[in-house]
């Protein structure tokens, strides 16, 4: 139980952003180099560059980014892969870390050097609607209103984003009115005002910054997927996106007035850092906590400064929030992210058209199957343990190779999931490689099959992944596709594709295929097939 509850714990301890790397497969920051930090970083922190590129040149202190999901850096924190490795890291928040003791003790000195709430940006004739461009609501009132319908929005999953964990939170502990952190009892007494919160939740994502730029397609009708009124985000993200002009009209941004989740990204040295790192995070923290600097910051980044003294820019409105506490107990992070994909979320669901062509014979077949094994609990690691197929999911695998395979759909019951998730461990185990490869007669037919699927249970968040290997060579073609899709219903035209490269499937043709349909490319050519299985789950 002990083992489960720091499980529970770290997976609170997320971060907006893919990885670029994987820390605990070996990558690292590279060997350590006199006044260069090797820091690893949510991916989130690289608009932080032309900030960094300017210290550089003041303090003579690099900075060498290694990306990763806070998730995936926890777990390697925690572990030890990133001794003599990393000298420091830079999340959006400590807080969980310090609750696990075998990452805790690699902590060393935390420095803040920025912040950003999470809050509700909403279209403004829907703010104004509501009442809530001239005061503000309480997370209760939000939650009232979305149990209505009276509007939508997208968020990031909380087993991916520090984003979405700090919403879910943050909703959590206003709705509970203790004024004191949530615990695992009150969770309870809240799931059904929790539950209409995300009703209204119609997009998902792994990532802040991939879920913004789904929203402005969508906004501007440069993705297939319906409109939606707004975001819940970090205030720096909305802020970026107002700023940019890409959307047709700034979103308003909603200060519950009961309260916020903050990230405040504290520059933390690893505890077996060099002296010469020491040195160096100490000069280039000093750099960036001085005036002239935190005002460069909300400049590039839209974050606000965390020293004292410095004026806040005119887009920071209110100056001052109330400051919603986090879980106290480990019991209870377990509580809260157990209710809400067990019973709060709308349930997903996922297509699965995989490669089982001749090409995929040997490991890249084995590749495959343990894949898709792991989704169903058989890795137990903390990252695969919040990135598994969940209660109420329904999944459909469709293997292809010369032509498009039977499909076969599993729903993931509530109570009691083993049985089924040992049946789609089963049919992954027995996957075979044989054939050619009919990578668009095959993405045709999963829109078929997903169409009386859609239309039997709508309230589903619905995705397609595929998965190859290879070029095209059975059957129709990409143009074929297109042609295809745009003759789909409206309503079926809204479920994505994630594609994901590996081995020598065409990049080229795979992005225009999730661009087209409003999804996201993953690429696991040079990682873990595994670990980008789990990193789509967060889309899902």
């Amino acid at each position: 139980m002990k083992k489960l509850a720091v499980l529970a714990l770290a997976a609170a301890l997320l971060v907006t952003g893919c990885s670029s790397s994987d820390p605990s497969s070996g990558t690292d920051g590279g060997p350590p180099e006199a006044g260069t930090l090797r820091i690893l970083a949510g991916s989130e922190l690289a608009d932080m560059q032309p900030v960094l590129d300017e210290a550089a040149k003041a303090t003579g202190v690099k900075v060498k980014f290694t990306f990763t999901g806070t998730l995936e850096g926890a777990e390697s924190l925690s572990n030890g892969s990133l001794d003599g490795k990393y000298d420091a890291v830079w999340f959006s928040s400590n807080r969980y870390p310090a609750g696990i003791p075998e990452a805790a003790k690699r902590l060393g000195n935390q420095v803040k050097i920025m912040s950003s709430p999470v809050v509700l940006g909403l279209s403004q004739p829907v703010a104004q609607r509501l009442g809530w461009d001239k005061s503000a609501p309480t997370w209760g009132d939000i939650a009232a209103a979305t149990g209505k319908k009276e509007f939508t929005y997208g968020m990031t999953d909380p087993s991916a984003s520090n984003s979405g964990f700090s919403a879910l939170v943050g909703v959590a502990s206003a709705l509970a009115h203790s004024g004191t952190a949530i615990d695992a009892q009150q969770i309870s007494a809240v799931t059904p005002q929790l539950t209409q919160f995300f009703s209204a939740q119609v997009m998902s994502a792994g990532s802040s910054g991939w879920l913004s730029d789904a929203f402005q397609r969508r906004a501007t009708g440069q993705d297939p997927g319906a409109k939606v009124d707004g975001l819940v985000n970090y205030e720096s993200v909305l802020l970026s996106m107002n700023s940019s002009g890409k959307l047709p009209q700034p979103l308003k941004l909603i200060y519950p007035s009961d309260g916020v989740v903050t990230a405040d990204y504290p520059l933390t040295l690893l505890t077996r850092a060099s002296n010469d790192a020491r040195d160096a995070h100490q000069r280039l923290t000093d750099y960036l906590r001085t005036p002239d600097v935190q005002r460069r910051i909300m400049q590039v980044t839209q974050r606000r400064p965390v020293v004292p003294g410095v004026q806040l820019g005119a887009q920071f409105v209110p100056h001052d929030l109330v400051e919603l506490p986090f879980p106290a107990t480990q019991q209870a992070v377990d509580a809260l992210l157990s209710a809400y994909f067990s019973k709060i979320r709308r349930p997903s669901r996922t297509l699965y058209v995989l490669d089982t062509s001749g090409s995929m014979q040997g490991d890249r077949i084995q590749a495959l199957r343990s894949a898709l094994a792991g989704l169903t609990g058989a890795d137990n690691s903390l990252v695969g343990r919040y990135r598994q197929f969940r209660s109420r999911e329904e999944v459909t695998m469709l293997p292809f190779n010369t032509a498009p395979g039977q499909p076969v759909t599993f729903t993931v019951p509530e109570q009691n999931p083993q049985g089924e998730l040992a049946k789609i461990k089963s049919f992954a185990e027995g996957l075979q490689a044989d054939g050619g490869t009919a990578i668009y007669d095959s993405l045709d037919r999963a829109y078929q099959v997903m169409e009386p699927l859609v239309a039997q249970d709508p309230d589903r968040f619905n995705s397609i992944v595929l998965m190859t290997d290879g070029q095209n060579e059975s059957g129709s073609n990409l143009d074929g596709f297109k042609s295809s899709f745009a003759s789909l219903p409206a309503a079926m035209k809204q479920n994505p594709v994630f594609t994901v490269l590996f081995g020598e499937g065409s990049g080229d043709e795979l992005t225009q295929v999730a661009t087209m349909t409003g999804g996201k490319v993953f690429d696991a050519r040079n990682t873990q097939l595994s670990s980008v299985f789990q990193e789509i789950r967060g889309y899902q």
